[in-house]
């Protein structure tokens, strides 16, 4: 079965990934996939620089994954043509994993799902929420201002349509105890089709 995790950013669903992972499934993060195999990419990484100017490389010729954010984030049509750009490619990456890898349940964590278009190539949706003063605490903790925690927030569609559009639903305000016994009843319940 081909899973696929999302939810509102800060919501938990990289916690959430990690108790699937301890239920015995096969477990993607399409983000690290777009940390280390797509950003890095020379051609990725040349029409950026094409497109914004070297000023969003390191010093080592890396993408500055700060200011790429600080772009895309201040800038929607910036950021749908780095979608754009990156999305079709983080999707082939992880479906070779799969299709290559062990048969089995597996659950890829995909953060713009909805927004990509991509929840109609799973057989079964999640999606992780948390409420809006949960969110914003959680991604101040991690270091964000309050103004890039509402501009990444904005970026996403609203948590409520993602929620509405899943076929089941980890709410995660709680302690990471009972994130951990929703995924252990929802495995459970793949468990009992097979």
């Amino acid at each position: 079965m081909l899973i696929a995790l999302t939810g509102g950013i800060g919501c938990g669903k990289s916690s959430a990934a990690r108790f699937f992972e301890a239920q015995g499934f096969a477990v993607r993060d399409a983000d690290r996939i777009v940390r280390e195999n797509v950003l890095p990419a020379r051609d990725i990484i040349a029409a950026a620089e094409a497109r914004w100017g070297c000023s969003v490389l390191g010093a080592g010729g890396e993408l500055d994954r700060a200011k790429v954010a600080g772009i895309v984030f201040a800038d929607e049509g910036e950021r749908r043509w780095l979608e754009q750009l990156v999305h079709p490619r983080v999707e082939a990456l992880w479906r070779a994993e799969v299709a290559g890898g062990p048969a089995g349940d597996w659950v890829i964590e995909v953060p713009l799902l909805f927004e990509a278009g991509m929840e109609k190539g799973f057989d079964f949706v999640i999606t992780v929420g948390a409420s809006r003063d949960v969110q914003v605490a959680r991604l101040i903790a991690r270091g964000l201002s309050q103004a890039q925690v509402e501009q990444r927030i904005a970026s996403q569609l609203p948590l409520d349509y993602k929620l509405k559009s899943a076929h089941a639903v980890l709410w995660n305000d709680g302690t990471p105890a009972f994130l951990s016994a929703q995924v252990a009843m929802l495995a459970a319940g793949f468990e009992a089709r097979r």
